[in-house]
């Protein structure tokens, strides 16, 4: 998954707590806080701190089969092109169903820019399960799961990541901030699942039961 998040991508991780942080130091707090309540079958996020630790949760519905998400999920090869500030990402090693993912992002707010990398390792038990650990980047630590399951109205998916930044995060605003763009992320990518469903069609997801 996207280092996901998917699981999240570690470079947005890393984009969250910097970006965090220099929401304080602009004065920005409206910013941070600014989002409404969406709607219940809308994507919801819970983010806390443990000590050191960020841990997010997030969970959601899409009209659509597992196949249909798994192929989102799990297509890192093309995910810069429906993640937003995520430059590149590619699988730079396979063995079994254990993949390599490398990914380079950048993000920016006004005169401010940071440019992030991180490789992590990916573990796929297609298609119900996705698990994730960084091997290099700019965290300290940070594993993903995330779980596909069948309902009525189509399939579930839930994430649970836990990461040590680098980074001071602020208690309130700070995880506000993570928890907004968690969101946003998971919105694109269940964009992304629909979108395909009705019709507009990648290359062949290499990332299935062969991988």
């Amino acid at each position: 998954m996207p280092t996901y998040i998917v699981g999240l991508p570690a470079f947005r991780f890393i984009r969250l707590l910097r970006l965090a942080c220099l929401l304080l130091l602009c004065c920005a707090l409206p910013a941070a806080l600014g989002s409404e309540a969406e709607p219940e079958r809308d994507v919801t996020v819970s983010v806390h701190k443990n000590g050191d630790m960020i841990v997010v949760d997030v969970s959601f519905s899409v009209a659509a089969t597992q196949q249909d998400a798994w192929n989102v999920l799990t297509d890192f090869d093309h995910m810069s092109e429906f993640i937003s500030n995520l430059q590149s990402s590619k699988v730079i090693s396979r063995s079994g169903n254990k993949l390599q993912v490398a990914q380079i992002g950048k993000a920016a707010r006004g005169m401010f820019s940071f440019a992030f990398e991180s490789v992590r390792e990916v573990e796929l038990m297609p298609h119900s399960t996705i698990r994730s650990r960084l091997l290099s980047g700019n965290m300290q630590k940070m594993d993903g799961a995330t779980q596909l399951s069948s309902e009525s109205s189509g399939t579930r998916v839930e994430f649970h990541g836990e990461s040590i930044p680098s980074v001071w995060v602020p208690p309130v605003v700070g995880t506000k901030f993570i928890g907004n763009e968690v969101q946003e992320q998971f919105r694109e990518m269940r964009a992304e699942i629909l979108k395909r469903k009705h019709g507009d069609a990648r290359p062949s997801n290499k990332n299935g039961p062969a991988a």
